[in-house]
């Protein structure tokens, strides 16, 4: 592999703060200065705040309690746990998506005015207080109303969550998680007060362009198709969002881009000559934001076959981590999962095994044990879904 790309990886390691620069910061600024954590009920917004600064998960559950930092729908509709200056930039961000289940309902019979309805009597419910969707349900009564068999097929049983959605994204009410944990995916609800998207008076392509920053900040260099991904934005779009950056490309002829600002910290940047194991979640934003894993792999392992669902395959074809994954200063070189049943990580290393390698293995397994006690990559996934995962890992470590 050519130096450049050696530097490329780990130049990426560092601006998402898996060199330790940010031990010890906040969990507002952790998220700010790296990009913000997906979320899908699974233990990603955890790890990215311990495997950067050591952040323990009551320190994570005491900032959500706060509101220092959150999980909202965000870019292409997804959700991520991000800080509080960041809030009305991805709800604003997130504004285009939010009509994607309302345009099911329409040919299922619900109109725009029987929603309108319903967002005014789920904000006149939670008036009194926080409530489960059940207890909205039940101070709402005969406002919501169920779509049949024909909306079971398309995903929506009731009318329910289309209001709960549009009273969301536009910051109305924010969800509480239940018992405080960011890796499930069972709420309360609450009003938001002040509204966080009340003061934001930027357009459309203003915001395109705050979020073209932060992006190559957080990942840059970067290409537009990246960034394309990362924001679901058109081509247009995203060329006229990337203009004011002033971006520049790393290299004669590259695709790849990095901020100005930037450029001098790039050049002056030197490879660490030591080892820096680092264990992150499958959605870390080192290999998520820009979605270009083969980046990330060192040409030695393009064609190693790891267990992905059913069945072996190569690295070089994917596009997405497999397992929660151990990188070397922005190389991927191994995988893990955790073993509930015997409460350790069966991990898989592609380079010879080390103490330093061992003892950063070691560290995450406590972490789980004496935090999380799981670590789930998602919701659905559950410690029986794993074993074969885990079998597989076991049978190549």
């Amino acid at each position: 592999m050519r130096m450049d790309s050696v530097k490329l990886r780990a130049w990426w390691s560092h601006r998402q703060a898996l060199d330790g620069r940010l031990l010890g910061a906040s969990a507002s600024t952790v998220l700010s200065e790296t990009g913000w954590a997906r979320s899908v009920g699974g233990v990603g917004p955890y790890f990215t705040l311990f495997s950067r600064a050591g952040i323990r998960k009551a320190e994570a559950d005491a900032a959500v309690a706060n509101l220092e930092i959150h999980e909202l729908p965000a870019v292409r509709g997804c959700t991520y746990v991000l800080g509080a200056k960041d809030y009305a930039l991805a709800l604003a961000a997130g504004a285009g998506f939010r009509d994607a289940d309302m345009r099911v309902a329409l040919k299922l019979g619900v109109t725009e005015q029987e929603i309108a309805k319903l967002c005014d009597a789920v904000v006149t419910a939670l008036e009194k207080g926080v409530l489960s969707p059940e207890e909205i349900r039940d101070a709402t009564g005969d406002s919501s109303r169920s779509l049949g068999d024909e909306g079971k097929k398309k995903g929506l049983t009731t009318t329910l969550p289309l209001a709960l959605g549009k009273l969301q994204a536009s910051g109305h009410i924010r969800r509480v998680p239940i018992d405080g944990r960011l890796d499930q995916q069972r709420y309360k609800y609450t009003l938001w007060c002040p509204n966080p998207l009340s003061g934001l008076s930027m357009t459309v392509e203003e915001i395109n362009v705050e979020l073209a920053r932060k992006f190559f900040g957080w990942i840059g260099p970067a290409t537009l198709g990246e960034f394309q991904w990362f924001s679901a934005l058109g081509v247009g779009a995203s060329k006229k969002a990337m203009e004011p950056l002033n971006l520049e490309p790393i290299a004669q002829d590259s695709d790849r881009m990095i901020l100005p600002e930037l450029r001098d910290c790039f050049e002056e940047f030197s490879i660490p000559k030591d080892p820096n194991y680092c264990l992150v979640s499958s959605l870390d934003g080192i290999s998520l934001l820009r979605r270009d894993l083969k980046s990330l792999i060192d040409a030695s392992d393009l064609s190693r076959e790891v267990f992905r669902e059913r069945n072996f395959e190569k690295l070089e074809s994917l596009s997405d981590l497999p397992n929660h994954a151990i990188f070397d200063r922005g190389r991927l070189v191994g995988l893990w999962e955790y073993d509930t049943f015997t409460e350790s990580i069966v991990w898989q290393s592609f380079i010879p095994t080390n103490q330093d390698l061992i003892d950063s293995v070691s560290r995450m397994e406590t972490y789980i044990r004496e935090d999380l006690g799981d670590a789930r990559s998602f919701s659905l996934d559950s410690p029986k879904s794993r074993i074969p995962t885990i079998e597989a890992l076991r049978s190549r470590s």
